[in-house]
């Protein structure tokens, strides 16, 4: 059975860091396009970092560029993020994701298309007090 099981989000002040994991099981992610996406109150889901290995075919939003870093222990079958200096506007339900596959630097604006990702895990909330 193919599982993404995230964890990690909470409560935090702003300025302050959190790291949220994702464990995989039923598939490797080895041999897969990884994403991190968030819904937040009252917004549309949106891909904030997604990954197909190595730097040159990670991708960021702009608005998490520079505080976020995504990561992926393909040992322990496990995503990050790691989330740093956190605001408010961070607020949301975050989700892991990924699909079999892989994806070239030519495209990589598109490598967070929700439509993409064929597995999700079940969200954890990340709270950002002011």
């Amino acid at each position: 059975e193919v599982q993404l099981q995230a964890s990690g989000g909470g409560v935090v002040q702003a300025g302050g860091s959190l790291k949220l994991s994702c464990q995989a099981s039923g598939f490797s992610l080895a041999d897969s396009v990884i994403g991190w996406f968030r819904q937040g109150p009252g917004k549309e889901r949106e891909g904030i970092s997604c990954s197909g290995g190595g730097a040159e075919l990670t991708y960021y939003k702009d608005s998490v560029k520079g505080r976020f870093t995504i990561s992926a222990d393909n040992a322990k079958n496990t995503m990050y993020l790691q989330m740093s200096n956190l605001t408010p506007e961070d607020t949301a339900v975050y989700y892991c994701a990924a699909f079999r596959g892989s994806i070239v630097p030519a495209v990589l604006d598109t490598a967070c298309y929700p439509i993409l990702y064929s597995y999700w895990g079940q969200g954890t909330q990340v709270t950002v007090s002011s």
